[in-house]
């Protein structure tokens, strides 16, 4: 095969791989027997190399870093070299094993093969571990999560020969659905992102004019000022930690939300806001609210996976009201912001910008995703696995933790995930920002016990409190003239176009500094300067 060309999302993900912050998806699957290793590689050549021909090609740069880079077979391709063993530290615990698996994230994967690692990990208890590591750029974690679902069987007794088609099978299967209120913007928007940033001063003003929410989503997305500066946010460091939860049965958690007018979702987000809370108390840190990034899967529950894999995917902000101290309260409020982003166009247009990112010389690419990631202090995943235990190479799957890849400046990953009746939230995150992970963790599930208690006999009341609020800001909103909106929007846009067009050609580039202004309404302005190879703080 020859060289293929890479998409412009994945290359925007291949570039803002960096030595503070690696774009590697990383996964600890255990087990509580060994697992027999030619069997594993049998299953890793079968399932997994010859299916997706990414995992066995080389990223090729382009000559002087004009260009996209591409995809290339790797003539010296030996499945060996990706699969390695090791082993855990005595005493063979918990503990071990987070250290073993913080070395490993912290260390970036060999440009010279294609980019993935397996680890089979013996000495973990009375059975053994694996850790995954691929990189962003051969696919999102929608994608990755149905790769590794092929890997796996629904019986302890099942074959090794790849299954006719993918349903129904293995593990992560039952991922949750996608918001599809997003993906029909997403088709529309792709090629108006790139054109964007490619034509400025043709496609800007028409964008605009197409609608204020739009329009005014793209300034949210572009010109929101940097989160606010607590412990979490600081310069990345090379050293990762991480750290996962006990296992908390799902059931509890459906409880809750049930007693409470709320979702399982709802219900995880809240406890880790309260566990926040309580980290950044704690530090002489509180704010009344940090803001995350959470992916926003594009992918149609019923679309092919392509064999090229790949990223569709974009992202939404969601702000955790660290500073509501009544947990009934702070649970309400985290539903109402869950519910605004399950319907905001934001995750089709982040995406439109990823792709436009992807084809801007990769000094200007990585200045402005610095300034897009200064805008949170967290990436937050929640994805559901199968209900039922399933199977790899004959052996049960005991857990699954993974762990999300924080790009740029940000310093912590949290991921939620649901596995045979339980929940496991997992941290990564920058050793020197947050050198006790395992704080966050045991207020998280003391977070969870608080929200046991909870009156069940108020949940009406609850629903009433929290559907208020956005009723109230819907009839402010229709109350008052959309022009002002509009103009906003427009003006934030135009801001934008005079700056792109602005960013020398040369890949030369020094310094890009980013300054806001805010009015009553918002921002309303930047100036974007770009003559070095580093943003700084507003």
């Amino acid at each position: 095969m020859g060289a293929q060309r890479m998409s412009n999302a994945d290359a925007a993900w291949l570039h803002m791989d960096r030595r503070t912050n690696l774009m590697v998806v990383n996964a600890l699957l255990w087990f509580d027997e060994p697992v027999d290793a030619d069997r594993v590689l049998e299953i890793l050549r079968s399932r997994f190399v010859e299916p997706f021909p990414r995992f066995r090609q080389l990223v090729i740069e382009p000559r002087l870093g004009v260009g996209v880079p591409s995809w290339e077979d790797d003539p010296n391709f030996d499945l060996d070299l990706h699969v390695h063993h090791l082993a855990v530290p005595a005493p063979g615990d918990k503990r071990a094993l987070e250290e073993l698996v913080s070395d490993l994230i912290s260390s970036p994967l060999d440009r010279g093969k294609p980019l993935w690692d397996w680890y089979l990990v013996d000495g973990f208890g009375g059975g053994m571990a694996m850790i995954v590591r691929i990189h962003h750029c051969i696919a999102d974690g929608i994608a990755l999560a149905r790769v590794l679902l092929s890997l796996t069987d629904t019986h302890a007794d099942a074959g090794i020969a790849p299954p006719r088609d993918g349903a129904g099978r293995g593990l992560l299967g039952s991922i949750a659905a996608p918001v599809k209120s997003g993906a029909q913007l997403a088709q529309a928007g792709v090629h108006e992102g790139i054109e964007i940033l490619t034509h400025p001063t043709s496609e800007l003003p028409a964008l605009a004019s197409r609608g204020a929410a739009d329009a005014a989503t793209l300034a949210k997305l572009l010109l929101t000022g940097s989160d606010a500066k607590t412990v979490l946010t600081a310069k990345p460091r090379v050293a990762r930690r991480v750290t996962w939860s006990e296992r908390i049965p799902l059931d509890d958690i459906k409880a809750i939300g049930h007693a409470t007018g709320t979702t399982v979702n709802d219900v995880l987000t809240a406890a880790m806001t309260g566990a926040l809370r309580r980290y950044l108390l704690g530090r002489d840190s509180l704010v009344d609210e940090i803001r995350t990034t959470v992916p926003y899967n594009l992918r149609a529950p019923d679309e092919p996976l392509p064999r090229e894999l790949g990223n569709r995917f974009g992202l939404v902000y969601l702000t955790l009201p660290v500073g509501i101290a009544d947990p009934t309260d702070r649970l309400d409020e985290v539903h109402r912001r869950m519910q605004a982003i399950k319907h905001s166009p934001e995750g089709g247009l982040s995406y439109a910008l990823l792709e436009a990112l992807g084809r801007t010389p990769q000094q200007i690419e990585q200045s402005l995703l610095d300034v897009l990631t200064q805008k949170t202090s967290a990436v937050l995943t929640n994805v559901s696995g199968p209900r039922e235990p399933v199977y790899f190479g004959g052996s049960k799957i005991a857990g699954v933790v993974p762990w999300v890849p924080a790009a740029g400046t940000i310093g912590m990953g949290i991921d939620m995930f649901s596995y045979n009746g339980g929940v496991t939230v997992s941290l990564q995150v920058d050793a020197g920002l947050v050198p006790d992970p395992d704080t966050i963790i045991a207020d998280y599930e003391r977070e969870v016990e608080t929200l046991r208690q909870l009156n069940p006999a108020k949940p009406a009341a609850r629903e009433k409190r929290a559907t208020a609020a956005p009723a109230v800001a819907r009839a402010k909103r229709a109350a008052r003239p959309a022009e002002p909106e509009r103009a906003a929007g427009e003006h934030a846009l135009a801001q934008l176009r005079r700056d792109l067009l602005s960013v020398p050609t040369s890949s030369r580039l020094k310094r890009a500094e980013e300054t806001m202004s805010r009015s009553g309404d918002g921002v309303t302005t930047v100036c974007v300067r770009l003559d070095d190879p580093l943003c700084s703080s507003p």
